[in-house]
């Protein structure tokens, strides 16, 4: 059941993130944004590891590196699924409803998130409440998360890369989809602490149920599956 939108404190995004949350608030806003941030933290270390080895010309050492990235990226996009699939669910169910910003094309590398980026700017001018672009960008977060993790998943897997034009195609495919995930996590940052500006302070417990139920029951977003079905590195770097 739909319930009335809890009224707004403030008008923008910006006054949102400048705003002091109250304290049960504050550290429900921490703890998760923690678990968000080691998570990328761990896979971006294992990355530039891996890509500065590389650079040096030690390539073996390069991949061996990787072999952690795909776990970390799945662990990464695991947690940001949970967040952004509980805040939809959230506002499906109790209307609540923070402020937006759109996102923004040229913060992401690669095509196909700069495509998706642009196509929810655009159907966003003809949703009609305000509800429905909330619902619509975080729809759109999470199948850019959810695409990029794949491909990320699958390539890094492949650690094919032999000569010096391969290898740098394949790093710059990574760190592509590395970035756009880096976008990703700092677009639902900014719209959780949003959401957690207007949420119900009585809520706060049901949310944290959901978000870590989500952590609990969902496989490593069974990325595998999508490795069944192998696509060209191309698919990252959006070429």
């Amino acid at each position: 059941m739909i319930t009335r939108a809890p009224t707004r404190r403030y008008d923008s995004v910006q006054q949102d993130w400048r705003s002091l949350l109250p304290e049960a608030k504050s550290a429900f806003f921490e703890a998760h944004v923690r678990e968000l941030e080691n998570a990328y933290l761990m896979l971006s270390v294992s990355l530039n590891e891996a890509i500065d080895l590389s650079r040096h010309g030690y390539l073996a050492k390069a991949f061996q590196a990787m072999e952690v990235s795909p776990d970390l990226c799945s662990l990464l996009v695991l947690r940001l699924d949970s967040i952004l699939h509980s805040m939809r669910q959230q506002a499906k169910h109790f209307g609540v409803v923070p402020n937006l910003a759109p996102l923004e094309p040229g913060n992401f590398r690669t095509d196909r998130s700069q495509r998706s980026a642009r196509l929810h700017n655009l159907v966003n001018r003809v949703l009609l409440s305000e509800r429905s672009q909330f619902i619509h960008k975080l729809s759109t977060l999470e199948q850019i998360v959810e695409h990029v993790g794949d491909c990320f998943v699958e390539l890094a897997r492949q650690l094919e890369p032999t000569d010096a034009a391969a290898a740098s195609s394949f790093w710059a495919a990574l760190d592509a989809g590395h970035f756009d995930l880096n976008t990703c996590l700092r677009e639902t940052v900014v719209l959780f602490k949003s959401f957690l500006v207007v949420l119900p302070e009585e809520q706060l417990d049901g949310l944290d149920f959901t978000i870590r139920s989500l952590y609990r029951t969902r496989p490593l977003r069974q990325l595998v599956t999508s490795i069944i079905h192998p696509r060209r590195i191309g698919a990252v770097a959006g070429k």
